[in-house]
């Protein structure tokens, strides 16, 4: 997995679930099992079975998390304007009168109400540094060209 760049926000947030999961969250789901086991034959115990279910993810996600903070790039955010990591970025495509808001980085990064916008993507390569005005063109993944006109960045 190649190093995720991450706003310090993200970072945090991100940091703050890793320990909350590895310390309440681990205590929280022992209490589960354990209550499941006194209810008898583990075989047909639904219980049991759920939390044992709800372990494993809750360990899935206590991975992710580690390795994504342990290979984690923290991304200044500067103010100049420009698309980086973090910022929201108003977009107009060529022949379109609306324009569409996104947030730009990785998943994690993600705003309730809001859509990401990959860096790796093809917009996201051809946006990064642009500035309010800049129009940009990318190749999409089917092999046509589109431009964007950037709107706004903030």
């Amino acid at each position: 997995m190649a190093s995720k760049e991450l706003s310090q926000e993200t970072f945090d947030r991100l940091q703050a679930e890793h320990v909350d999961l590895t310390t309440r969250g681990r205590i929280d789901i022992a209490r589960k099992i354990e209550t499941a086991r006194e209810l008898g034959d583990l075989s047909e115990n639904g219980d049991y079975h759920a939390a044992k279910e709800e372990q494993g993810k809750m360990e899935g996600r206590i991975m992710f998390l580690a390795k994504t903070l342990e290979e984690a790039t923290i991304v200044e955010m500067t103010n100049d304007g420009t698309v980086q990591t973090g910022t929201v970025v108003e977009l107009r495509y060529e022949g379109d009168d609306d324009t569409e808001k996104y947030l730009y980085g990785s998943i994690e990064e993600r705003q309730e109400g809001m859509e990401n916008l990959s860096p790796g993507s093809p917009l996201g390569v051809a946006l990064l540094g642009a500035k309010a005005g800049d129009s940009v063109s990318f190749e999409t993944p089917a092999g046509g060209k589109l431009s964007v006109e950037v709107v706004s960045v903030g």
